[in-house]
């Protein structure tokens, strides 16, 4: 019924002004590209903090179109205030948060600090600017070590490993108590599995600081010269080749799905839960030699011990943003892989010259 009547309306979609909390990151600044191409406007906010404005201004090159940024940091109310009565807007995706796992285990306090307060900041502006419409960047990481792939949007939420998740945890929670006291909101969780690629043009891509935390741009550094070997953890996992199975997906497909969800958000009201993934794992050496034959080179990789954390098999069931949202995965493990070598040889440095 819920599929029936979002279809039958979604011919009256009003195109929409979008704030990005973190919009010039890697998933911010993709999802920038394929609102504007959507025909929706777009307004970014970001610190800079894991990201930079060399993002924003590829974009804007690929979009022909200029674009309102400010760098603000999420969680100064008065700054964010400033830009929602500057720039009027119809709704807001939630990227501002930091994001790296091991980080998070050394300084959970700042982890905490910044990714719970940026949402409650958010929050409260967004209320005094009578903003209603919020999709929220989550993660798998959400459904712990208790439920078993393939994950669903019905399970509930379990016990996650490090300060990272539990702050997506607790974000999810704080968005859905904020839905249930005020009627008018309208929330869309997203739950990521784990986007790679990059834009086909090569202009934009993954562009982490420091050691990669992420498989690809691991793989990608390693396959141009910046990282000596690749250390593959752990190789007797209890699966196909003994390591570890994840659902990958395309980051320009994980844009898409967002401006079908911001789309959607129009139609409701309340909190929808939705997984953003392919359905299809794949394990750590298929990525590997995928990315081997893609772009016909040799990976230099070892295998290691495992990581501590690491579950052996995380994948989703992806049924419901078919339904839902119209929306499912186009683009095959080969294009992934391609389009994050593309980038990585147009940009061995990242944005940095």
């Amino acid at each position: 019924l819920e599929n029936r009547w979002y279809n039958c309306f979604k011919g009256e979609i009003n195109n929409m002004r979008v704030l990005l909390a973190g919009g010039a990151g890697y998933i911010g600044s993709h999802t920038a590209v394929s609102l504007i191409e959507a025909g929706h406007e777009v307004v970014i906010v970001d610190n800079y903090d894991n990201s930079c404005a060399e993002a924003i201004a590829r974009v804007e090159a690929l979009t022909n179109t200029q674009i309102p940024h400010y760098e603000v940091d999420v969680k100064d109310k008065a700054a964010l205030d400033a830009v929602f009565k500057k720039e009027p807007v119809d709704c807001v995706i939630h990227f501002a948060g930091l994001k790296a796992v091991g980080e998070s285990v050394e300084k959970p306090v700042a982890y905490y600090r910044n990714n719970i307060d940026t949402t409650l900041t958010l929050l409260e502006v967004m209320k005094e600017n009578h903003v209603n419409q919020i999709v929220f960047s989550s993660s798998a990481t959400v459904y712990g070590a208790e439920n078993a792939s393939p994950l669903y949007e019905t399970m509930k939420k379990g016990t996650c490993t490090n300060p990272y998740g539990w702050t997506k945890w607790m974000m999810e929670q704080i968005l859905s108590d904020a839905a249930y006291a005020d009627k008018d909101l309208s929330v869309i969780l997203l739950r990521y599995f784990n986007p790679i690629g990059a834009h086909p043009s090569g202009t934009i891509g993954e562009d982490p600081q420091g050691i990669p935390n992420n498989l690809m741009p691991y793989v990608s550094q390693t396959a141009i010269g910046k990282r000596e070997c690749l250390t593959v953890f752990g190789g007797d996992y209890d699966t196909p080749d003994g390591t570890c199975l994840r659902d990958y997906i395309h980051v320009c497909d994980l844009a898409e799905g967002h401006v079908k969800a911001v789309e959607y958000a129009q139609t409701r009201k309340g909190v929808d839960i939705i997984n953003l993934g392919t359905g299809t794992p794949y394990s750590v050496l298929d990525i590997v030699h995928a990315f081997e034959k893609a772009n016909n080179l040799k990976l230099n990789y070892k295998i290691g011990p495992r990581r501590e954390g690491d579950l052996a098999v995380c994948f989703s069931n992806a049924d419901k943003a078919k339904e839902v949202l119209g929306w499912q995965a186009k683009r095959n493990l080969e294009d992934m892989c391609r389009d994050s070598w593309n980038w990585q040889k147009q940009n061995p440095n990242g944005y940095k010259k």
